[in-house]
């Protein structure tokens, strides 16, 4: 059995991460999470979705003496340059007030127009291994920014965030179609595939 660590105390981003990793690295794969490996939090100095991924996963290797999975991810919006981008999660000030994060952007776009809506979800993922290996994908879904809220499931931006080709925001989305096409479906893909090919892993 190969045992990983997820670097991450989000418990829904916990869930999604799980539901696509457990599948793609096989049945006989353990992954523990932050918590249950006594993680503490580490400041995200990084500039990059990947220099973000890269410093958790460390740290987590560090601690742990196992190799460890970590992700950073966020929106990143046409018309405000790229911004949030790595910002995403306390774009209000606040880390992790999905509500005040969503409103303030929403605020922010009060007089664009839809075409002008575009954005994307952006992912990094990684993965270090103790011997001090690194590997990282990049994911992307591409959509635009809804002008109001809609839906129940997902968390962070996906009430206000309809993928390309869809007519319902990720927070409409079941798990499994949200997964199937989300940003960090495609740089967890990347990654494990990655992973797959490394001996000992």
């Amino acid at each position: 059995m190969t045992t990983f660590v997820l670097a991450t105390r989000n418990e829904k981003k916990k869930r999604e991460l799980l539901q696509i990793l457990l599948p793609v690295l096989g049945e006989d794969t353990e992954i523990r999470t932050a918590a249950e490996a006594g993680l503490a939090d580490v400041p995200e100095t990084g500039v990059t979705f990947a220099e973000n991924a890269l410093i958790k996963a460390r740290a987590a290797a560090v601690a742990t003496g196992l190799t460890a999975i970590a992700d950073d991810s966020g929106i990143a919006v046409d018309v405000l340059g790229g911004a949030p981008g790595i910002f995403s999660a306390r774009w209000a000030g606040r880390h992790g007030d999905d509500r005040a994060n969503l409103e303030l952007l929403l605020a922010q776009l009060g007089d664009i127009a839809e075409e002008h809506r575009g954005a994307q979800f952006r992912c990094a993922a990684a993965a270090v291994t103790p011997d001090g290996r690194e590997f990282v994908a990049e994911g992307a879904m591409p959509g635009h920014l809804a002008a109001a809220p809609a839906g129940e499931g997902g968390f962070g931006y996906d009430p206000i965030f309809v993928p390309a080709g869809s007519t319902k925001s990720a927070a409409q989305m079941t798990p499994e179609e949200k997964n199937a096409r989300s940003h960090r479906r495609i740089a967890f893909d990347g990654l494990a595939a990655i992973l797959a090919e490394q001996t000992g892993l």
